[in-house]
């Protein structure tokens, strides 16, 4: 079990430095504190929606709280095409690099006209040397993949449309 004042001390050293994560091992638990925040839940808001707010998580084997960290300002993302009503814009939590696939030599893991799962990988998106998978936060089918492989996508630019599962 992990020291509470441990790890508090630990939030407090990444929210005061420079670094934007940090990952240790200390007696077989793995802890991971982030100042960039998760993937954003899929969402069928217009693309001038104001962005939530972002926090500073921690990740623990039995889950830990989350501590509110000040949210620096997102870039301007280029307008999206209006979706058609049963259409959901799948949109870049993040600045970073698009990926497909895991690796070069992977299968892509969405394609157009592909069915997916809530919860099922959809891309990578690397930003600051780490690797961030973006999950679906809808079931259905994948209708248009709006980015080529290893671009560079701002935040809250479409990346995909899926179409809603009846």
């Amino acid at each position: 079990m992990i020291d509470l004042e441990f790890l508090r001390g630990l939030i407090g050293a990444v929210d005061e430095s420079g670094i934007d994560s940090l990952e240790i091992s200390r007696g077989g638990t793995r802890i991971r504190i982030n100042k960039t925040p998760p993937p954003a839940p899929v969402s069928a808001q217009p693309a001038q929606a104001a962005p939530a707010p972002q926090q500073m998580q921690a990740v623990h084997e039995v889950g830990l709280p989350r501590a509110a960290a000040a949210a620096p300002a997102p870039a301007e993302a280029a307008p999206a095409a209006a979706p058609a009503s049963n259409l959901v814009d799948v949109k870049s939590p993040m600045v970073g690099t698009f990926y497909r696939a895991p690796a070069p030599e992977a299968p892509n893991y969405a394609e157009v006209g592909s069915r997916v799962a809530k919860g099922q990988t959809l891309c990578i998106l690397e930003a600051m040397k780490l690797m961030n998978e973006l999950e679906s936060d809808v079931a259905g089918t994948v209708r248009e993949v709006c980015v080529d492989n290893g671009e560079p996508v701002e935040y809250g630019q479409v990346l995909f449309r899926i179409e809603l599962a009846e």
